[in-house]
């Protein structure tokens, strides 16, 4: 159901779009190539199972996920403004 000047499948023509951006920069973001065996931030080594895990991985487990609470700290805002976020 479309409101206005919003054709039928506009909502979700959104919400496509907002999915497939997300997965366009996750990939974006995903090591290539060869993994180093020190992490390039603190210099501890990468265990092995997590270089063959991910090709190309640059960090050890602990400054990716600091670099990961960095990134959804500086995210800053709900695209989908959902109910939840709106009401508060």
């Amino acid at each position: 159901m479309a409101g206005g000047w919003t054709g039928d499948g506009a909502v979700q023509d959104q919400i496509d779009a907002s999915v497939e951006d997300a997965v366009k920069q996750a990939r974006s973001r995903m090591p290539s190539g060869t993994s180093l065996t020190h992490c390039q931030e603190c210099d501890e080594a990468i265990a092995e199972a997590r270089r063959k895990a991910i090709p190309g991985v640059r960090l050890c487990i602990t400054c990716q996920s600091e670099l990961e609470k960095q990134q959804i700290a500086a995210a800053g805002y709900n695209r989908r403004g959902s109910k939840d976020s709106q009401l508060k």
